[in-house]
């Protein structure tokens, strides 16, 4: 606002040799009001409080000042009268359509008002300047009165639309480059687990076998029996983390057919109720209704891929004792998977990355198998609506569709 009240004086004020003159002493206070609210601006904004409030005042005390410069320069006929489109610019930088108006409706009542009070003699011209300026025509005056208020008008909706459009982009930018990156690193992690997987993959299948031919044999005590199963199970675990990051990496698109979610599930919960921690101290249970009725098209194998991620996840987000209910059934909506836990929760501070690859909450994890889950679901068309509060558990309900008919 400064440099543009600098203009002013150059452009309008220029003529005025006289110091004493009305109109130059006006505009010195008029310049030394501008300095003094971009001091005052300068100074609040250091605080970072009542942003909002402070942009919308700063457009309202702006355009009182270019009325002020109007009154100056010419009442209605006055050429500073586009400084009130510069403000309207201003407040669509600052805060989009909503600040153009703000701009927008103060000028035009505080432009409106002056000339309204300059017509009815309420307020009289300056008195060094010529007294014909300020006595327009009626038809003059409307004239001046309609262009510059629709001039308004245009400013507001132009630059507030495009203000909007252009934060919409750039959010939708940051949203695509986030993306390419983490296709860039998808990218990469395929090529190492495609490296590794092989390599990896071997070993662990000649210790599963060699500990599974141990664990047969006589002579075993239960101390070694019980380092046996531990072999096993961490193997088993390796081999899964091993499967997540391939499935990950390198996914196969989905070979839709009519699948019975319920069968599909309840065989997945058969599985994990003889694996891992559900053997010893944490309970997966599975409710379904009638066969049938939870048909869906989905692939097969993915699906049951999801569905596991999920019992595991609750699984090992489970403290001792704890239940893991697995539930497929029919609701308005159609089909639904619910998987619910007890365990410790997730914080609404990391419900926007749950399901973000490498991101986990847990010491030991790896933050991939539910990045799987997000990948199938999507490349399914299915919905994950998540429930949780922290300390209570948490249930992520899979939305796949209506049921379809064989």
């Amino acid at each position: 606002m400064s440099v543009a009240l600098g203009l002013v004086g150059t452009l309008y004020l220029g003529g005025h040799s006289n110091v004493q003159s009305f109109t130059l002493r006006a505009g010195l206070w008029i310049f030394g009001f501008g300095f003094l609210l971009t001091a005052l601006y300068a100074g609040l904004l250091r605080r970072g409080r009542n942003l909002e409030e402070l942009a919308d005042a700063q457009l309202v005390l702006d355009q009182l000042t270019w009325s002020a410069v109007v009154y100056l320069t010419g009442g209605a006929s006055s050429g500073a009268t586009s400084f009130y489109g510069l403000s309207c610019l201003v407040g669509a930088s600052l805060s989009g359509l909503r600040g153009a108006a703000i701009a927008a409706v103060s000028g035009g009542l505080m432009y409106s008002g002056l000339v309204t009070a300059l017509a009815k003699r309420w307020l009289l011209p300056p008195p060094d300047q010529p007294s014909a300026l300020y006595l327009p025509t009626p038809d003059e005056l409307s004239f001046y009165v309609v262009v510059n208020l629709l001039v308004l008008v245009v400013v507001m909706l132009l630059a507030g639309t495009l203000a909007d459009r252009l934060r919409w982009t750039g959010g939708a930018l940051l949203a695509a480059t986030e993306r390419a990156d983490q296709a860039e690193r998808m990218a990469g992690l395929g090529r190492l687990a495609a490296g590794l997987a092989h390599e990896i993959r071997n070993p662990l299948g000649s210790i599963a076998g060699s500990v599974q031919l141990l664990r047969t044999g006589e002579g075993l005590s239960e101390e070694d029996r019980q380092l046996c199963e531990i072999i096993q199970r961490e193997a088993n675990r390796l081999n899964d983390l091993v499967t997540d990051m391939m499935d990950l990496s390198r996914p196969r698109k989905p070979d839709f057919a009519l699948v019975d979610a319920a069968e599909v599930a309840r065989e997945v919960v058969a599985l994990a109720s003889k694996s891992g921690r559900a053997v010893s101290d944490v309970d997966v249970l599975f409710e379904g209704g009638q066969a049938g009725e939870s048909v869906v098209r989905a692939d097969s194998g993915q699906l049951r891929q999801l569905i596991w991620n999920l019992v595991r996840n609750a699984v090992q987000a489970s403290s001792a004792g704890d239940p893991v209910t697995v539930k497929v059934g029919m609701e308005a909506e159609g089909v639904v998977l619910c998987v619910e836990d007890r365990g410790a929760g997730i914080d609404e501070d990391q419900m926007s990355r749950l399901f973000d690859a490498f991101f986990t909450t847990r010491s030991q994890g790896t933050g991939v198998g539910l990045a799987v889950v997000k990948r199938i679901a999507d490349e399914h068309g299915f919905l994950i609506h998540v429930k949780s509060e922290a300390g209570r558990g948490a249930t992520f309900r899979i939305l796949m569709g209506q049921r379809a008919e064989a």
